[in-house]
């Protein structure tokens, strides 16, 4: 017995052109929000004085910690968004907006309730030069404020590719990106505000972009006819649906993180030399993320809108032409920094100690991409399906078994243990969500036996 099909506005066949207009902007924007922060240095690097461009980068580092934890908003509005459109529920779509943009907004305005405790806590961990701290605790005074856009920033984001819009998403990027720099320039610069002007600048940006997005927001759900009443807005069974799923994907990013930042504690412990070269081979593997995001974007898309189709077949075209795309990358990827790493490595650092002990390493940073791309289609598969609760218990069970490789490996191959233990971490993402794959698959579609 086949899964009951509802008729949709997406019933034209999935092809490779689909995939690729979801994921190209994706990707695309991912490229481009790095270079913000070479925008940063550069301005601040004009003032002459080190402490400016290593307090903001301290005080960056902290904002992406906790904007990464957040990251749910993003992750858990696109599965939801997608089912609501392949379900042709026009009003749901709408209403799902509302929904999140509400939790965003409570989640903001608490960051900046509790950035007393929060800032006391990041700096307890940060060790950095007193002129460094000082400017990266006023960066973070500023920066705060604009905790409730930059979460609204995420919700849109989310939305705006559940309906399939890569494109206005990448769009409202490269306005956020390019108002940023535009406002650092202006700041720093032109009105010598040095680390608050960055600070002010991006928090001006991403209001700026938040407005932006709404406005298109509403004309989009004018311009499909779609209404929402309070009641709608608020069901209480919708919301409690939108904050389980959320909350299962926000303890799943608190376990990868805890694995990433325990990476990052130990390589700090085994020395300087050792501490730069991992970081420089991270750049690497963060890279790579980039490309692999947007299938994964495209999976989570054309995921959603099958299962609120409830079409098996839609769902099935594009878990495989989403992952074919995701392996050829990943593999490709994975050449690449082989081959090309080296050169990468010597533009990074002119230290001669860091250039060869980052390329004894340099194996593992190319196997990540390969190892990776498995794991990063399961999340955007289980994202389109909105099964939070298996990314949640399967990101612990990854982590724990991360901890436990390391826990074996690094007293027998040092450093190379450690990237082991990280390639461990990933492909254990990979296999256990891919033993749920199954189950998530009857779960979808109920009348599949």
């Amino acid at each position: 017995m086949s899964a009951t099909a509802r008729p949709d506005a997406h019933s034209a066949p999935l092809t490779h052109a689909n995939v690729l207009a979801v994921a190209l902007p994706i990707i695309i924007a991912n490229i481009t929000t790095p270079l913000i922060g070479i925008v940063d240095t550069a301005v601040l690097g004009q003032l002459g004085d080190a402490h400016y461009i290593g307090a903001v980068a301290v005080g960056a580092v902290i904002f992406n910690m906790i904007y990464w934890a957040f990251g749910f908003l993003r992750m858990g509005t696109t599965g939801i968004t997608a089912q609501a459109e392949g379900s042709g529920d026009r009003d749901e779509v709408a209403a799902t907006l509302i929904r999140t943009l509400l939790i965003a907004l409570v989640c903001g305005v608490a960051l900046i309730l509790l950035q007393w405790p929060i800032s006391a806590a990041a700096f307890t961990l940060i060790d950095g030069s007193a002129s460094v701290e000082t400017g990266a605790r006023t960066y973070f005074t500023y920066r705060i404020w604009g905790a409730p856009a930059a979460l609204a920033n995420y919700a849109l984001l989310g939305w705006l590719i559940g309906r399939g819009r890569a494109g206005t998403a990448l769009l409202l990027q490269l306005l956020l990106n390019g108002t940023n720099a535009a406002l650092d320039a202006l700041f720093v610069i032109g009105f010598a505000w040095g680390v608050s002007g960055v600070a002010i600048g991006t928090m001006i940006a991403e209001s700026f972009a938040v407005l932006c997005g709404l406005w298109l927001a509403r004309r989009m759900l004018r311009h499909a006819g779609a209404t929402v009443t309070r009641k709608r807005a608020f069901d209480r069974t919708a919301l409690k649906r939108i904050v389980s799923v959320n909350s299962d994907i926000m303890i799943r990013s608190l376990a990868l993180l805890f694995a990433f930042s325990w990476f990052t504690a130990k390589s700090a412990e085994a020395g300087d030399v050792t501490l730069a070269a991992n970081a420089i081979l991270m750049h690497l593997a963060n890279f790579s993320a980039y490309f692999l995001d947007g299938f994964a974007f495209s999976a989570e898309t054309f995921v959603g809108r099958a299962i609120g189709a409830r079409r098996l077949a839609r769902f099935r075209e594009a878990v495989r032409m989403t992952s074919v795309w995701a392996a050829i990358l990943g593999i490709a990827l994975g050449i690449a920094y082989w081959l090309l790493g080296g050169l990468v490595i010597d533009m990074l650092t002119i230290n001669p100690e860091i250039r060869a002990e980052a390329r004894i390493y340099l194996i593992w940073a190319a196997l990540v991409p390969v190892v990776s791309f498995p794991c990063f289609q399961l999340d955007g598969i289980f994202i389109g399906a909105t099964h939070g609760a298996d990314m949640r218990n399967m990101a612990i069970v990854s982590m724990v078994i991360f901890l436990a490789a390391w826990a074996v490996l690094t007293p027998v191959w040092d450093n190379h243990g450690l990237w082991l233990s990280l390639v461990i971490l990933n492909a254990a993402r990979g296999l256990t969500l891919g033993a749920r794959y199954p189950a998530l698959v009857q779960r979808s579609f109920p009348a599949v036996r």
